[in-house]
């Protein structure tokens, strides 16, 4: 990257929350930032005093970014979300207000992979709920209901970034893969799609969930879904809180309809490790519960660390928004010997025409260009001659249409 932000990187405030990793720190200092650190998560008032100033935000999943707080954030450019999920931000106001989110979808995958594995055996073999009763001091050797992996089905809700590893490590268990999703995907492996949600429950004896939270996937397995699946089948959510319906999933468990349950994440997580936890699934047999923990290795961490920081300086350095969940994706090589404007605005007819004449009133030469939209917002990257950019942003910062313009030397 060798364009510059245009005003001097230690004046350009970052602030990072919930104890991103310092592989990404590290990498903000290397490019010549001072990122401000903060080990917790923030409310919302607490983040709406803070913000305003603010050019990059990073968070994790406890941080909610609402559309009052992007209001009162009078310079944020962008917000990195260090994990999987985006729905702790509201998407649709960011992108309206200019700011392009984005997030970690590939450098946690494995890990999730490997505890949703290791979680399959634990529950097959009832091995956390003999731990539990060891722990108390009772001993219970016993086969009963004990069984391996090998041969059974399971079967993936999602087939995105995550349960297609799933399924390899279930491959190699033994395990007969079928996967349900709303997209036609390829197979890894010898997977197998199925058409509907209905016909993959009551294929599997595992049923293990990876997707996001929409308004379609929420309470996506409740009572209905539980009486399909297999009597004694296992259930395995490492998705997001809001797909499952506990209460039900309670009572599938003390019916015995559910043999086991996995659980790694909740509708209501508290905001630190200081809060006290309730679950309506706690003290049941045969059910593990962790502190939404599928990403959590060392690993994993650095991995997005990396990812999140690095989308970030592309897009503050070049205006790269290649990655973007929630904004129009541009991508332009950089032109030597020119100035680049990045324009973002109301997606309407006639912008591109509009600046396009502001430079060719002002004699300019356009070196490179590139316009994309998605939904109200269009995103422009334009490459122009250095004698008149600092002109050309001024007449773009003028327009109607123009939500938010930067020029980068």
């Amino acid at each position: 990257m060798q364009k510059q932000v245009s005003f001097p990187r230690e004046k350009f405030k970052i602030l990072l929350l919930e104890g991103v990793h310092p592989a990404c720190v590290e990498k903000l200092q290397q490019a010549g930032y001072q990122p401000e650190l903060l080990k917790n998560a923030l409310s919302e008032d607490e983040l709406v005093k803070r913000i305003p100033g603010v050019h990059l935000l990073g968070i994790r999943s406890k941080t909610r970014v609402s559309k009052k707080v992007l209001e009162a954030a009078d310079s944020l450019l962008a917000i990195g979300c260090f994990c999987i999920g985006t729905d702790q931000v509201d998407l649709s106001a960011a992108a309206l207000h200019g700011v392009p989110v984005f997030n970690a979808p590939f450098s946690n995958t494995r890990s999730v992979a490997e505890l949703t594995l290791a979680e399959m055996v634990m529950l097959a073999r009832r091995a956390a709920h003999k731990s539990q009763l060891l722990h108390r001091g009772v001993w219970e050797k016993s086969a009963d209901g004990c069984v391996e992996v090998r041969n059974k089905t399971v079967g993936l809700v999602g087939y995105g970034h995550i349960g297609p590893q799933v399924g390899l490590l279930a491959e190699a268990f033994g395990m007969k893969v079928y996967y349900y999703d709303i997209l036609g995907k390829l197979p890894f492996g010898n997977a197998t799609q199925v058409a509907s949600l209905k016909e993959l429950l009551a294929l599997s004896d595992f049923v293990s969930l990876h997707v996001p939270e929409t308004a379609e996937t929420r309470n996506l397995i409740g009572a209905p879904e539980i009486a399909q699946m297999k009597q004694g089948a296992f259930l395995l959510n490492l998705s997001r809180g809001k797909v499952v319906d506990l209460p039900a999933v309670k009572s599938g468990v003390e019916s015995g309809k559910l043999g086991g349950v996995a659980v790694d994440v909740f509708p209501e997580e508290p905001a630190s490790n200081d809060e006290v936890f309730s679950c309506p699934l706690s003290g049941l047999d045969n059910v593990i519960l962790t502190p939404h923990i599928g990403g959590s290795t060392l690993e994993a961490q650095r991995n997005i660390g990396l990812e999140v920081g690095t989308t970030l300086l592309k897009f503050t350095e070049v205006g790269s928004t290649t990655g973007a969940v929630n904004f129009p994706q541009v991508e332009l090589p950089l032109v030597r010997e020119s100035h680049r404007i990045l324009n973002i605005h109301r997606n309407v007819p006639g912008v591109l025409s509009s600046i396009n004449t502001i430079i060719a009133q002002m004699g300019g030469n356009i070196q490179a260009q590139y316009l994309n939209t998605l939904g109200d917002v269009g995103y422009l990257i334009i490459d122009v001659d250095q004698t008149i950019s600092a002109a050309v942003k001024s007449k773009i910062d003028e327009l109607p249409t123009s939500i938010r313009t930067r020029l980068l030397f």
